[in-house]
């Protein structure tokens, strides 16, 4: 079985079945919703484009950010204790410079013809803003590791003679990507497992693969583990849908997710089982 094959499991799994889940309880929903009284009024679908200028733009973020990936010359500098390096630094740079000229370009009319308003951005940037600043003790202590007060925590992820954890590594990876962030989450244990690309490659690949998927999957957990959820529920709040609540959401999630997290988990030929 190829390397692709393998990692592409647990993908294919989590995939397969929310997608099962979402389909019968869509056609479940759409079963008990009222019939259109005269079918005839309903228009032929037609969706207009208009601002295509949008579309280089996106290809541009795209190379931006490809770039700024791959592009390493080793320049920056240093600000009280933060790196600061020049692909990253341009990249920023570039991204701002085209919003800015997606702004000029597209016609006032278009945004307003999708209900565009900037109060759901502005609502995730302040809730972002309040979790990245009280994310610091929290990280701070996650980097202590066994010197600090999670410390009974993460020996949970190694075992007696130091090996990984790799079904330890996933739930814990994921249960505080759920309630942090899933990007400084992932880049915390990815510190913890060694942070040597190489060896967590080669042969802790199914360390990596455990925190790659818990950072990922687990995030869709609650509004906050994934920005694009919390910028759903602003869209729909302002639009009139009434959405769950945040520990409502949480219950409801947790009803579809945990158990096909905990299949990922217990299958015999899951990644998270295996070093091999």
């Amino acid at each position: 079985m190829s390397a692709v094959t393998r990692w592409a499991r647990p993908a294919v799994l989590v995939a397969v079945l929310a997608l099962v889940v979402f389909t019968l309880f869509d056609t479940w929903v759409y079963r008990r919703e009222p019939r259109a009284a005269d079918l005839s009024i309903v228009k032929p679908l037609i969706i207009p484009v208009h601002s295509l200028i949008n579309i280089p733009l996106i290809v541009l973020i795209m190379i931006d950010i490809l770039i700024s990936g791959i592009w390493d010359p080793g320049l920056g500098f240093d600000l009280h204790g933060t790196t600061f390096e020049l692909p990253k630094l341009l990249r920023d740079g570039l991204l701002i410079l085209i919003a800015a000229v997606s702004l000029w370009l597209t016609p006032d009319e278009h945004r307003a013809a999708n209900g565009f308003t900037w109060e759901p951005i502005k609502e995730v940037a302040k809730l972002f803003l309040a979790i990245f600043i009280t994310i610091i003790p929290v990280l701070a202590m996650l980097h202590a590791g066994t010197r600090g007060a999670f410390a009974p925590l993460l020996r949970l992820v190694f075992d007696a003679q130091g090996a990984p954890r790799e079904a330890a590594f996933f739930w814990l990876t994921g249960a505080l990507s759920a309630f942090l962030d899933n990007a400084p989450t992932y880049l915390v244990f990815f510190e913890m497992a060694g942070g040597d690309p190489q060896l967590l490659m080669g042969p802790l690949a199914g360390t990596l693969a455990a925190i790659s998927l818990g950072a990922v999957y687990m995030g869709a957990l609650t509004y906050i583990g994934n920005a694009p959820n919390l910028m759903i529920h602003a869209i729909a709040e302002e639009h009139g849908v009434k959405m769950p609540t945040f520990f409502a959401y949480l219950f409801w999630a947790s009803l579809v997710l945990i158990p096909i997290f905990t299949l990922l988990t217990l299958l015999p030929l899951s990644p998270l089982l295996s070093r091999h």
